[in-house]
């Protein structure tokens, strides 16, 4: 019997011919870690392969790369390389653990003018920062589906940090998502920016918009939350794959069914809550000051943050 052949790429994959491989490029899954970590079906809708071959591929991948269990110790080597944005309030940082971190999502959600789009315009700048002042020295990619991005704050937010501002802008690169296949289809695309533009933070504004207008009534309820759960598969994989940050506004629905308390609750349910690693909730309080109350996070307790929206961005009070 002949040595089997080595695998190190995606054309070397059993079943997986070279139609196939362009196909899977095209879509963006372009290295072994990306097909590993992908599920059958994703692969047989991207690039016809039959369900048999499919299952074999990513065996193949995961074997390849030995993926399988890991020592603690070795996650917490991996922990090492997480980085984090300042938010520009001291007091949200210590909130969410020092900052916006990578290899995770980051959802925030509350009603209109609750500033959920001052933390992107906030962050996409801070991103830009060197590391000892709270940024990643990194670029940003800005998905934005409610046509709310505005530079003249992001010039006014680096004016006041003491950057400049032309460079800022040229580091943000931002897309216009006009409905929930082309927002889906951008983030899939992100991959392939991420190291030939140095990214470091990718935005979602908002995250649910444009599902929510399209799949409306609750018989369209299931389709729409298949198509949210792929959506948020596929920034899972990117902020874990290449240890950058996802941050995502999220739109949020007056609950009847609540008595007491709150009955705000974020769209999108148990899908986007178990693909959100960290959950902020953000409401208006007196003039110009913002309530971040921290809902969910796998290391942190509850906790509220108050801080300041003003002209230069987010500050402390």
């Amino acid at each position: 019997m002949g040595k089997e052949k080595a695998i190190r790429e995606i054309a070397d994959l059993p079943g997986v011919g070279p139609a196939a491989v362009e196909k899977l490029n095209a879509a963006g899954y372009k290295d072994l870690e990306s097909i590993a970590v992908a599920s059958p079906t994703e692969l047989i809708e991207i690039a016809g392969l039959g369900e048999g071959t499919a299952v074999k591929a990513i065996k193949a991948a995961r074997d390849a790369l030995e993926m399988g269990y890991e020592s603690a110790d070795i996650l917490a080597e991996k922990r090492k390389l997480v980085g984090k944005i300042t938010t520009g309030s001291t007091e949200v940082n210590e909130l969410i653990g020092g900052g916006i971190e990578t290899q995770s999502i980051t959802e925030i959600y509350g009603k209109f003018a609750s500033g959920k789009t001052q933390w992107c315009f906030q962050t996409a700048v801070t991103v830009q920062l060197p590391i000892e002042q709270g940024g990643l020295e990194g670029n940003c990619l800005y998905i934005d589906s409610e046509n709310s991005f505005r530079p003249e704050r992001v010039e006014a937010i680096a004016k006041n940090l003491g950057l400049d501002r032309d460079t800022v802008l040229k580091n943000i690169f931002v897309a216009r998502a006009y409905n929930a296949d082309h927002q889906m289809l951008l983030a899939e695309k992100a991959a392939e920016l991420v190291k030939e533009k140095n990214i470091k933070l990718v935005i979602v504004d908002s995250l649910t918009a444009q599902f929510r207008s399209e799949f409306i009534g609750r018989g369209q309820l299931a389709d729409r939350q298949q198509k949210l759960n792929k959506h948020m598969r596929v920034l899972q994989r990117l902020a874990e794959m290449s240890n950058v940050a996802v941050l995502v506004t999220n739109q949020v629905m007056e609950r009847p069914d609540i008595m007491f308390g709150d009955p705000t609750a974020p769209i999108g349910g148990n899908v986007v809550a178990h693909a959100s690693k960290t959950r902020l909730y953000l409401r208006k309080s007196k003039e110009n000051k913002r309530v971040a109350k921290l809902v969910d996070s796998p290391s942190l307790p509850d906790g509220e943050a108050i801080y300041a929206v003003t002209e230069n961005g987010i500050e402390d009070i």
